[in-house]
């Protein structure tokens, strides 16, 4: 049903609204009144006249006045196309709004004060009685407003951008630092921000001298020791660079590389590096600041401007932040390289060097735990306590620290004078566990201790005695055992007496003493280790000491969890000769930066000839004693010998830590010497490559008898 009740109302008050409009009539609005409110309205408006390819300006309202600054009379009668204060997006197009109808155009206008103001003019034609032909109205928009506002968005948006650029940039910078190696690695962030934020970026660090970080100078590259180019004398108290350098400001300076810098002085040394043809000769240097001193130099060229000044604020802080990060990663990887450098020296010190025993074929190892930056426990010893009886001793102190080296010490100096006064092991370890308790040293320790005496017809008697240590691995025949024996308590826990275990070792025996580096590992069991290295060594085909020892080590030790040490003891035949042998073809030797370590590397190449059949050693012989000595000569550190049987020939490497090239010479004026390379250059192929140490000098010895130029040359027996 209807709600008649509802409608009533309704009705009434719509028929009241109807009479109140026919009573009270809107006034008719005449032409005057359109023109004054025209004239009024706050809307910028002109009439503009087409007629002879001309849009000239009729009548503008004194809203159009205000916001151009001209007078009214000064803009009626403009032709806005041809106007210079007037510039059309369009000229053509507005040229024919007349028969276009109704349309808009951008415009630029000149206000009197010089200023352009965006606009947007909407266009439509005028039609009437009284009106021209052609007249158009035109409502002019000032964009301003929305141009900032579009613009201020813009630079919102530019800005989000180039932070999150800047974010991912340093991040980016961050995992490159977690692998840094100079100087490889800071060239990955040179152009990492050459590709997003400068036109060109060099690092050079600072390290005795400067040196450029970008891998072309390669002899300059290590911070152990690095050649000293342009390194400034002290008459060059005004140069830029060097101030930052010394510390003495953590802000950039701007250099430029075209004009004149002092002899000697870093900014001269920068510029000879830097100028290049067609590029802005300012540059900004960046210090690369350290914990406690600045470690180097960002050098950029800026992509717009020159200098500083080419430089915004946010490209600043990028350089700033990646000079920080990359110096805090410089010194962490220095720290840790001297930390490591240094507890592999003085475990080394601690170490005998290479063995050299009357009557036995005898081969040491010993490598930290190239993941571990301090000193261990892990020792041996090889003693000729008179021309029939040799002692061998390995050990093992618990934990990686300075302790445990100090341990690793005295136990390694009481066990060796205690042998002298005995040769049976079982009462030396007596001994050595009455010290100990006594001097109440808090490291448990394990090793063995062995003594060899020679015996008829080429035979040796080992005895042995065991303490907490792994047994020894005993090869004979192609079949290994390991000699148990009755074994004993840790060193220091023993209460009573120590066994001594007796074993008769026949020509071609061979006893390894090891430590749990070579054979314990994450993913298996100590007892299936020492099954493995059963296996293994029953497979060594070599026939000396050193391949014995170079088999185990590439099967077994190829990656260490710990510190490995080694001692392989080889009885040879009396009449023994190594043909035929087969080895793995390489052989490595650490030596010591001493004038001793000449004559030894050269046995050590006539022992491996022999046993490679390499006829005629004396060339080899000559050029290793030649490269061993420059690396003890003018090198410093540890000396690492090898040796490769490269099946045409003998390859020769020997590394130092000096990474400065070696160079050959027509001697030096007033002194004997200097003739080294040129020997080497006679009797074989030579290079020398950069290595994470130092550098790695290299010689293939070419086949044939010792030139007699060659053989005439003075022997270095040292």
């Amino acid at each position: 049903m209807v709600n008649s009740h509802a409608i009533g109302p309704a009705v009434e008050r719509t028929s009241s609204a109807r009479r109140r409009r026919v009573a009270h009539p809107a006034p008719q609005v005449g032409p005057g009144a359109l023109g004054a409110a025209a004239a009024a309205t706050p809307v910028p408006l002109a009439l503009l006249h087409a007629a002879d390819d001309a849009l000239r300006v009729a009548w503008v309202n004194d809203a159009l006045a205000r916001a151009v600054g001209y007078a009214a009379d000064d803009v009626v009668g403009v032709d806005v196309l041809t106007d210079p204060r007037v510039r059309p997006a369009d000229r053509a197009a507005a040229g024919a709004v007349a028969a276009a109808g109704a349309s808009s155009y951008d415009v630029v206008l000149r206000r009197a004060d010089g200023v352009h103001v965006h606009c947007v003019a909407h266009l439509a034609p005028v039609d009437g009685a009284d009106v021209p032909h052609g007249m158009l109205v035109a409502a002019v928009q000032d964009l301003t407003a929305e141009l900032t506002a579009h613009a201020e968005q813009q630079a919102i948006v530019a800005h989000e951008r180039r932070e999150r650029r800047s974010l991912a940039l340093i991040a980016r910078v961050s995992d490159l630092l977690m692998d840094v190696d100079e100087p490889q690695g800071l060239r990955e962030i040179a152009a990492l921000l050459e590709s997003q934020v400068v036109a060109t970026a060099a690092f050079f660090l600072s390290e005795k001298g400067l040196w450029a970080a970008d891998g072309l100078e390669q002899y300059h590259a290590s911070p152990r020791h690095p050649a000293l180019p342009g390194r400034p004398p002290s008459r060059c108290p005004h140069d830029p660079v060097a101030t930052l350098l010394a510390g003495g400001g953590d802000e950039p300076v701007e250099l430029d590389l075209s004009a004149e810098h002092a002899e000697g002085s870093y900014a001269r040394w920068l510029a000879e590096r830097l100028r290049g043809e067609g590029l802005d000769p300012r540059v900004v240097v960046q210090p690369v600041p350290g914990r406690r001193r600045t470690v180097g130099l960002l050098v950029v060229r800026p992509r717009t401007g020159s200098g500083l000044a080419g430089l915004d604020g946010a490209d600043r802080t990028v350089v700033e932040l990646v000079a920080r990060r990359v110096g805090l990663s410089i010194d962490n990887v220095r720290l840790y390289d001297r930390e490591h450098r240094l507890a592999e020296t003085l475990q080394r010190a601690m170490l005998p060097e290479q063995a050299e025993v009357e009557g036995l074929d005898v081969w040491t190892y010993y490598s930290p735990n190239a993941d571990d930056a301090q000193v261990g426990g892990d020792w041996y010893d090889v003693l000729q306590v008179d021309p029939t009886t040799v002692g061998v001793v390995i050990g093992d102190v618990v934990g990686h620290d300075v302790e445990a080296a100090a341990t690793m010490g005295q136990l390694r100096s009481v066990v060796r004078s205690y042998a002298f006064d005995n040769t049976t092991p079982g009462p030396v370890l007596e001994r050595v566990d009455q010290l100990f308790a006594g001097m109440r040293i808090p490291r448990a320790a394990s090793l063995v201790l062995a003594t060899l005496r020679r015996a008829d017809a080429g035979a040796w008697t080992l005895q042995f005695s065991r303490a907490g240590h792994l047994p020894l691995l005993h090869v004979r025949d192609g079949h290994a055992q390991h000699l148990l024996g009755r074994g004993g308590p840790l060193v220091g826990f023993g209460g009573g007496p120590r066994a001594t275990d007796e074993v008769a070792l026949a020509p071609g025996d061979v006893v390894v003493f090891y430590t749990d580096g070579l054979v314990e590992r994450r993913d298996r069991s100590l007892r299936d280790g020492l099954t493995v290295l059963e296996s293994v060594a029953a497979a060594v085909t070599a026939r000396d000491a050193a391949g014995i020892g170079e088999d185990l080590l590439s099967r077994l030790a190829d990656h260490p969890e710990d510190d490995v040490a080694v001692v392989v003891v080889r009885v040879p035949a009396l009449d023994e000769h190594l043909g035929g042998a087969v080895s793995p073809r390489r052989r490595r030797w650490a030596l010591p930066g001493e004038p001793a370590s000449i004559g030894r590397a050269r046995h050590a190449v006539v022992r491996t000839c022999e046993a490679w059949e390499i006829d005629d050693a004396s060339n080899a012989e000559l050029v290793v004693s030649e490269l061993v000595a420059n690396a003890v000569l003018h090198g410093w550190g540890h000396v690492a010998l090898q040796l490769h049987d490269t099946g045409d020939g003998l390859r020769i490497e020997v590394e130092d830590a000096n990474p400065t090239p070696p160079v050959t010479t027509d001697g030096h004026p007033g002194r004997v010497g200097g003739y080294g390379m040129q020997i080497v250059e006679r009797l074989a192929d030579w290079g020398w490559r950069q290595s994470r140490g130092g550098k790695v000098v290299w010689a293939k010895i070419r086949p044939g008898a010792l030139p007699a130029s060659a053989s005439e040359a003075p022997r270095r027996d040292v």
